[in-house]
């Protein structure tokens, strides 16, 4: 049988394909510190929970495809008090910001096309643009630059009769890296200027670490045709499971476009978003904890990694994830090899390696990305043991 050329185009998660080996290593008794994903240990709110308690309609029924006005709302108000304006129809509800993703890149790009992204980049945009059958044109960034990418020169020399939009994460996963004021308005204006689209991907907003006040490309009215937000509940509230993410722009044209998909889909699931909007009424200190939590943990897997001999890494402004070079030849051979053949007391810790993060072929193999979604004991022996397996690695290969 045939299969599409598409989907062969693309490959499985770079960071779920090790689960069997935490399978088998789990079987033998071993205990795991997982720092692969980016799944958040912070309790999500109860207001979640509350919502779908008292949620007592008699029939579960078919969701509006653009979401329901009570979850469109709670975004509006949202971005209404960070100081911007959207109306109904500049918003549309998603099952997560995956699935925003996907129909974003599946309405502004066809074969041929290419797209500029920074690598490393969250690899699940290599699927998303592969589907589409348009190629990612990797921004290179380097660990001994801190993966900083907003040089207008460097985007610049990237775009090409085929260019059709910039997309990035700010906050950055993996890297953590997040984008000044100035440097946003840059990009931007190279949007404008060689008529291409921006996306913002923004989930990781409030996770901020230097004092900075709340960013969003909505803040630049002058490019309302060109910039497009992708954000979620996820990471924000802890919710990954609710799966409720949102396309925001004010083109009304791309709307449009948008929502041929959202109607061929029905819609997103109905009490998801009567929860996911009683979230948004959580109060603001909420952030304040949540943001000096992993303000700490940031701190803390920085401080470990620099005390490593041979670790390549600059200190993450944002998110919750860190980017950083291991002296070791393979960071996949090297994961394996926690896996299967090291231990400490019975344990062992997992990351995320490097190449699957990159476009770029070669790229990316001495290095890994961590999440610091644990807490703070757990965090810190898991790094212990990432620096004891370094050193026995190197000692036996």
């Amino acid at each position: 049988m045939k299969f599409s050329s598409k989907a062969k185009k693309c490959n499985l998660s770079p960071i779920r394909k090790f689960y069997p080996y935490t399978v088998e290593c789990k079987k033998q008794g071993k205990k795991i510190y997982q720092l692969n994903i980016g799944q958040p240990d912070i309790k999500t709110p109860e207001a979640y929970f509350e919502a779908v308690r008292n949620f007592n309609a008699p029939v579960l029924e078919y969701a509006p495809s653009p979401g329901i006005p009570e979850m469109i709302a709670a975004v509006q108000k949202y971005y209404k008090d960070l100081g911007i304006d959207y109306a109904t129809n500049d918003i549309t509800i998603t099952a997560g910001g995956s699935e925003a993703l996907l129909f974003v890149l599946m309405s502004i790009l066809d074969d041929g096309d290419e797209i500029i992204i920074p690598e490393p980049f969250y690899p699940n945009y290599n699927t998303f643009v592969k589907a589409t059958g348009a190629t990612i044109r990797p921004l290179t960034t380097t660990p001994e630059e801190g993966y900083h990418y907003a040089d207008k020169a460097k985007i610049e020399a990237l775009i090409n009769e085929n260019t059709r939009a910039i997309m990035f994460t700010n906050p950055g996963n993996p890297t953590g890296a997040v984008l000044t004021p100035e440097e946003m308005k840059m990009i931007v204006d190279i949007a404008i200027e060689h008529d291409l689209f921006v996306i913002g991907d923004e989930v990781y907003r409030e996770f901020v670490y230097g004092g900075e006040p709340l960013m969003t490309l909505g803040q630049f009215p002058e490019a309302a045709d060109n910039v497009i937000i992708i954000d979620s509940v996820s990471k924000r509230f802890s919710a990954c499971g609710a799966r409720i993410g949102t396309v925001i722009t004010k083109n009304e044209e791309l709307q449009g476009e948008i929502m041929k998909f959202c109607q061929a889909r029905l819609s997103v699931p109905t009490l998801d978003q009567v929860a996911s909007a009683a979230l948004y009424s959580v109060p603001a200190n909420y952030f304040d904890e949540v943001r000096e939590e992993y303000k700490r943990r940031r701190d803390t897997i920085y401080k470990k990694l620099m005390a490593i001999p041979g670790v390549v890494c600059k200190e993450p402004k944002g998110a919750f994830y860190v980017m950083a070079k291991l002296p070791v030849d393979d960071t996949e051979k090297f994961l394996v090899w926690l896996l299967t053949e090291f231990e400490d007391n019975g344990e062992t810790v997992m990351y995320a390696p490097g190449g699957g993060f990159y476009a770029t072929e070669g790229k990316g193999k001495d290095e890994v990305r961590l999440a610091y979604v644990l807490k703070q004991e757990d965090l810190e022996r898991a790094m212990d043991l990432l620096a004891m397996g370094i050193k026995k690695y190197n000692e036996t290969h």
